[in-house]
């Protein structure tokens, strides 16, 4: 077969398949491809979009995780799509060889709806990833009512296997109350609020009060790293450690900046005994 004929067998197969579409939680379509169809489609330039935030143990020394970044500013709009794109990335990491979990930002208020939990069960399951390398990190947290109504969402999504994270916990009275009945898997903590006026003495023995991993988020000043070590934070992630990612430079990351240095001071001998 000549090459000019073998390029119109592979477009007529293409434009002979059935049309399938991924509607939204209200019933709009947003992208007329399929599942298989995704990955040919997408651009070069949107797989190497630098999304992705990579989350450190609180020494540096290893990637434990990941942050979505673009469903941090996504609109009602955008958010399906995203979601399929974060679960995509998780993907091509566990195609790839290495289990990175990934956490998948999404707003409180859009959990209460039972249609959009029923969207994100669906790309979930279609999505054959093992437990525990999807978590949905919840945010804007600050609206009780949708802390409370978004409880029946968070559930279903447990009993598919994806892991709970609390993004933006600030001590708040309602926030504590929700941890303690949610019981999430993770509770993060932006590290900015603390510059000023220094680390509350409650949140000290946060580690203490709940059975959740802790997240030290945003550090980007030597001071924000010595309050997540107070703390006794788990893990870490913001500037300082390391900067968002592309997907393919996120399958080499494997300590941060400050792990890094740290090997550079003390060098440390190979087998064969040398610096």
């Amino acid at each position: 077969m000549s090459p000019k004929s073998r390029l119109y067998t592979l477009v007529k197969a293409w434009k002979n398949k059935p049309f399938q579409e991924v509607r939204d939680a209200c019933g709009q379509p947003w992208l007329g491809l399929s599942g298989e169809a995704l990955e040919e489609h997408q651009s070069w330039s949107q797989r190497q979009a630098i999304s992705n935030e990579p989350i450190f143990n609180s020494q540096g020394s290893k990637l434990t995780s990941s942050l979505f970044r673009p469903l941090l500013t996504a609109n009602d709009k955008q958010l399906l799509r995203l979601f399929m794109e974060g679960l995509d990335t998780i993907t091509y990491w566990y195609r790839s060889g290495r289990f990175i979990p990934g956490i998948l930002p999404i707003p409180a208020k859009n959990l209460t709806s039972s249609d959009f939990i029923d969207a994100l069960s669906d790309l979930i399951l279609n999505s054959r990833l093992p437990v525990g390398l999807v978590s949905l990190g919840v945010h804007k947290l600050e609206d009780a009512d949708s802390m409370d109504s978004c409880m029946e969402g968070l559930l279903r999504m447990r009993r598919l296997g994806v892991l709970i994270h609390a993004l933006d916990f600030c001590g708040a009275n309602s926030q504590i109350q929700w941890i303690k009945h949610m019981e999430p898997e993770g509770i993060h903590i932006e590290m900015g609020q603390f510059r000023t006026e220094g680390l509350p003495n409650e949140m000290i023995s946060l580690g203490q009060q709940f059975h959740s991993q802790i997240y030290a988020r945003n550090i980007t000043l030597v001071k924000d790293l010595e309050n997540a070590m107070a703390m006794g934070v788990h893990h870490c992630y913001g500037g300082l450690m390391m900067p968002p990612l592309s997907r393919h430079q996120m399958l080499h990351a494997s300590d941060s900046r400050i792990a890094k240095a740290i090997f550079s001071l003390h060098p440390h001998k190979n087998l064969n005994g040398d610096k």
